[in-house]
């Protein structure tokens, strides 16, 4: 209770105080003499992945109380993907200042940390590594499938499947309304390898979790009994002489090895981005060409949506995380210590295996090669990156005539016209969908299939944009082009007809349009306009938001800003 201490210029007044008010919540001397372990309620009525929180937090609660510290939940801000306007990209670092401040303003020994759906485990995990109280992470876990007559479906990766047929006039009205009530069945976040189910993988592999919790469903019974033990673990961290702090876990290391687990099990390219957030707040940047290298050497392992056929629980079943770790253990640093207070190594032996077809030996993998690549060239200066694993193989090498849309507006008023110059060889770019330019850098990469082509049968199309794509999708997708076009960026300056030029193999993304073209067009260039930035929230992103090789963060959030007079 002394931590933090209000300033009312009397330390011992303040106590007091602090005192007189929390007894006001029922609490005696002996619970108070306790350690405090701070729970994150990130319960929202808007969060159908967070729905199971309230019963996480009980759970957690019985775990603090059973190792003999004095629980204490507090609310803090709760992001889901489809009800945050523009973006919850947009939203994220205010969540985790959020976090960041309330961990700090309030008086608690260690923290345990909720999250979820996509935005939240990385804004957790920011504001964390800000605060540097111990700290553990839990999540609410995937949902289980839903089936629409007979065919098991699952949140996103068939939501997007089946609106493209939706799209392509093979699904009608009627029962795309149907199938909308099947895809999400229950409590928890995407059951396919999306954004939220990698970042937990991710968390889990870099120490911030305890082992097995990455992968259990919402609804199942161990969710629970691994808060309980998250919140028992909080205590022993809290008590220990020198409680471990998430710059202790979150080591140039520990983040190695989530890169590494990235690649294995074809996660989301949100995890990159968020994942650079990271790392910024801890003092050092992400080496995106160490990142190829992982790709190059680690193949994708896991059979899940949307690379493969399967869904998270079957993840579960299969052993969770520690299922890929096992196969990839000759290329993790496993001497990280991780929030369990043991080594990689020591979590990597302590959990049980046995004989399943979920994840792949290294001989048989999903896709070789590598799940994520980066890609550069005078259209991506400060690089790109495309999911080959769940792209196109023919189509990782191509050149194509560029369809350019300038803004989301432009897109969604075009892209279905009948008078659309467009065909299935070309390319589609979109223009300003990025940090500033959406802003909040949506998931709007996934450009649709112009209607007239998807009604032939088209399914896929080199697409390139400075937007980011929800990790349930799926297609020969080019996103978080650098520099953006509204800060300037070669994609700005794309026009229709331009010979656009990938090479997935050689990493490389080119224009060709010679250099004198380009400067001649930069001429006549200038950002795209923006109301209502010249107060609040929104004058604060647009000042201090950083490109996507930054994790897309506020400048003056990392621990050492690009900028030093950027405030």
């Amino acid at each position: 209770m002394r931590k933090g201490l209000a300033n009312y210029g009397d330390a011992g007044f303040s106590l007091f105080l602090r005192k007189a008010f929390i007894k006001a919540m029922g609490y005696s001397d002996d619970a108070l003499d306790r350690p405090i372990i701070g729970i994150t309620n990130t319960y929202s009525g808007y969060n159908a992945c967070h729905r199971n929180v309230p019963d996480i937090i009980e759970a957690i609660k019985r775990g603090v109380m059973l190792a003999g510290g004095l629980p204490i939940d507090f609310p803090t801000i709760s992001m889901h993907e489809a009800f945050s306007h523009p973006t919850s990209m947009f939203t994220r670092n205010l969540m985790s200042m959020d976090v960041e401040e309330m961990v700090r303003a309030q008086p608690m020994d260690a923290v345990v940390l909720i999250g979820g759906c996509d935005k939240t485990v990385p804004a957790l995990l920011m504001g964390a590594a800000s605060a540097d109280v111990p700290a553990i992470l839990t999540v609410t876990g995937p949902m289980i499938t839903g089936s629409h007559r007979g065919e098991r479906l699952g949140a996103c990766t068939d939501c997007r499947r089946l609106w493209g047929q939706h799209r392509g006039g093979s699904i009608g009205e009627e029962e795309i309304e149907e199938i909308s009530g099947k895809l999400a069945p229950g409590p928890g976040t995407c059951m396919v390898m999306g954004t939220a189910s990698t970042m937990a993988l991710c968390a889990e592999a870099m120490g911030m979790m305890l082992p097995g919790g990455a992968a259990i469903p919402a609804v199942h019974a161990d969710r629970l009994r691994h808060a309980e033990a998250t919140g028992r673990r909080a205590v022993e961290m809290a008590a220990a002489e020198t409680g471990v702090r998430p710059t202790e876990i979150m080591t140039k290391a520990a983040m190695r090895n989530a890169m590494r687990v990235l690649q294995a099990v074809g996660g989301s390219t949100n995890g990159v981005v968020h994942l650079a957030a990271i790392a910024g707040r801890l003092g050092f940047d992400l080496d995106m060409e160490d990142f190829d290298q992982m790709g190059r050497e680690t193949p994708v392992l896991v059979d899940l949506k949307p690379t493969g056929q399967g869904y998270m629980e079957d993840l579960f079943k299969a052993g969770g995380l520690n299922a890929v770790l096992r196969n990839i253990a000759h290329l993790l640093e496993t001497d990280c210590v991780t929030v369990s207070g043991r080594t990689l190594a020591e979590d990597i032996e302590a959990e049980p295996m046995w004989k399943q077809d979920v994840v792949r030996p290294l001989d048989n993998p999903i896709h070789s090669g590598g799940g994520i690549r980066l890609l550069r060239g005078n259209l991506a200066p400060n690089g790109a990156i495309i999911k080959q694993a769940a792209a196109t193989a023919s189509l990782l090498k191509h050149r194509g005539r560029a369809v350019v849309f300038t803004s989301l507006k432009d897109l969604a008023e075009r892209v279905d016209s009948p008078d659309l110059d467009v065909k299935a060889d070309d390319v589609l770019v979109l223009q300003n969908a990025g940090p500033k330019g959406a802003p909040g850098m949506p998931e709007s990469g996934y450009l649709p299939i112009p209607k007239k082509l998807a009604a032939q049968g088209i399914k896929d199309m080199v697409r390139i944009s400075d937007a980011r794509m929800s990790g349930t999708a799926f297609g020969s997708i080019v996103l978080h082009v650098s520099p953006e076009a509204a800060d300037g960026g070669p994609l700005g300056l794309v026009r229709d007809g331009d010979m656009v030029e990938l090479d997935v193999e050689a990493g490389r993304l080119h224009l060709d349009v010679s250099d004198e073209e380009l400067a001649e067009r930069r001429k006549g260039w200038a950002p795209p306009p923006h109301e209502d930035v010249e107060r609040g929230y929104k004058r604060l992103y647009f000042q201090q938001v950083l490109q996507a090789e930054h994790g897309c963060d506020f400048d003056f959030l990392r621990k050492h800003p690009l900028n030093t007079k950027s405030l």
